[in-house]
């Protein structure tokens, strides 16, 4: 469960992640371009609709969280694009929380814009076959970081969420395969459809 709900963080992880947040999606809304606006949108809209549907594992929950993917894509387009569904998702659905949105915003999104930034100039020079594989790792790499900031959240805020945030972790390893293959079709179809 990457929606950490209002409540269970500290007061010092939550201004940390919050004042973390408020730089991050400045800094996505001065990079983006007029012809950027779509594609943000789309992905957004695309995050916002599949991580709705959250599969059990175990005493916890999955799903897709499309980092490595919108990292890929977007760049730090990826702050504002998260923020606007997690904000319409803890106010809509009561997913996450409005006190603990920055700290969500931080744990989902940074990990797919560093990422991106990583393999973005690679995916750009190679095949498409090659691309799929960069993507599938660094989508599946994106969970695993946001699986670890997501625990680290938790640790940070007190000792007794040291089990659960072991537990989380053991969860994203299904979620990880599966964000791997979707990330890794989508820019293989990308790369083929329009290079």
């Amino acid at each position: 469960m990457a929606h950490i709900p209002d409540g269970v963080l500290s007061l010092p992880v939550l201004i940390g992640g919050g004042a973390l947040a408020v730089g991050a999606v400045a800094l996505g809304l001065k990079k983006i371009g007029d012809e950027d606006i779509p594609r943000t949108a789309i992905l957004a809209s695309g995050f916002f609709a599949l991580s709705l549907f959250a599969l059990p594992v175990g005493p916890s929950s999955i799903h897709l969280l499309l980092g490595g993917l919108m990292g890929i894509v977007l760049g730090t387009a990826i702050f504002p694009a998260v923020c606007v569904a997690l904000l319409l998702q803890a106010v809509m659905f009561g997913f996450g929380g409005l006190t603990t949105l920055g700290v969500n915003i931080i744990n989902i999104a940074l990990p797919g814009a560093v990422i991106g930034a990583l393999v973005a100039p690679m995916i750009q020079r190679a095949t498409p076959a090659r691309a799929a594989l960069i993507a599938g790792v660094a989508s599946a790499l994106c969970v695993a970081l946001t699986g670890l900031m997501v625990a680290a959240s938790l640790a940070l805020s007190s000792a007794d969420y040291m089990l659960s945030a072991r537990v989380m972790i053991a969860t994203y390893l299904p979620l990880m395969l599966v964000e791997g293959f979707v990330g890794g079709f989508c820019i293989s179809f990308v790369k083929r459809v329009k290079p």
